[in-house]
This record gives structure tokens, C-alpha cells and sequence, in this order.
């Protein structure tokens, strides 16, 4: 235009240059094959690297496991007459073994129904149940509360049998 200035000069106004060189804040980006394959190699190897990290904190966890199993068998063993015996350390115990995914009630004669005898201690509980139910189901059709369950049970095992808990009937019921 007039004057003499560059066009660019003129779009932008009065008092204001044009900067020197590349503008300050502007990165130049990676463009083309070269970018395209780099980009991808980085990723590659991020999802291998994280691929060897699981792998690694899976078999720790693995390695964990079987030594929480391991420990909780030793336990199982050492206080196996006080599982049978408390209401309260036998749900403590159970809880114990929910957390990793065992169950030692799973099957009548697995591991740890053998090792503490309580698979014949639920089994024998239910029929205990039903024989319950049966009585009283002129009464109330054969369902009752588990209060009066727990009572019923209670009275019908005499002094000396194990103790049970409302937590055991579930269990046996089940």
C-alpha cells in the first residue's frame, strides 16, 4: 500500500511490527510419515511396558494369595477346636476366608470341611432346621423368624452341644 509498509504491516495498525523470526509460544509440531511413525512406536512401547507392569503386579497378587492360603491353613489348623466351638470366632474365620475367595463350606467334602469338620456341623445343623420348621408348621405354616429359629434350635440341642449362632443357621441354610 502507500507509505511504502508491507501489507501485513497495514492489517495489523498503527505502532504495531511484525516480530522477527518465528513467533514466540508457537511449538512446530512433528508432521508427516516420520511424526506419524514415531508417535505410534512411543505408543507401542508404552502398552508393552505397561503390559510387563500387570504381568508383574498379577503374579506378585498370585504370589500373595497363595501365601495368605497358605498362612490361613496353618491358622485353620492351630485354632480348628476354638472354629468349632465360638459362634463368634467361626464367623470371624469365615469372614477371614470370604476376603480371598474361599469358602470352606463350599462342599461337604472339601479341604476345609474335612480339616474342621464343619461341613457335618452345617449339614447336621439343617436337618436340625427343617425338624424345627416341621414341628411348628401347624403353628405358622413352616416359617418363623430366625430369632425363634436360633431359640428353637438352642433348645432342642441340649447344654452340651456346640454353640450356634444366628450367622450358623444362615450358613447351614443356604
Amino acid at each position: 500500500g502507500a507509505g511504502g509498509g508491507s501489507r501485513d504491516a497495514e492489517t495489523r495498525g498503527p505502532g504495531s511490527r511484525a516480530a522477527p523470526g518465528p513467533r514466540v509460544g508457537m511449538h512446530r509440531r512433528g508432521v508427516g510419515a516420520g511424526a506419524i511413525a514415531k508417535k505410534k512406536l512411543a505408543e507401542a512401547k508404552y502398552k508393552e511396558r505397561g503390559t510387563v507392569l500387570a504381568e508383574d503386579q498379577l503374579a506378585q497378587m498370585s504370589k500373595q494369595l497363595d501365601m495368605f492360603k497358605s498362612n490361613l491353613e496353618e491358622f485353620a489348623s492351630k485354632h480348628k477346636q476354638e472354629i468349632r466351638k465360638n459362634p463368634e470366632f467361626r464367623v470371624q474365620f469365615q469372614d477371614m476366608c470370604a476376603t480371598i475367595g474361599v469358602d470352606p463350606l463350599a462342599s461337604g467334602k472339601g479341604f476345609w470341611s474335612e480339616m474342621l469338620g464343619v461341613g457335618d456341623f452345617y449339614y447336621e445343623l439343617g436337618v436340625q432346621i427343617i425338624e424345627v420348621c416341621l414341628a411348628l408348621k401347624h403353628r405358622n405354616g413352616g416359617l418363623i423368624t430366625l430369632e425363634e429359629l436360633h431359640q428353637q434350635v438352642l433348645k432342642g440341642r441340649g447344654k452340651f452341644a456346640q454353640d450356634v449362632s444366628q450367622d450358623d443357621l444362615i450358613r447351614a441354610i443356604k
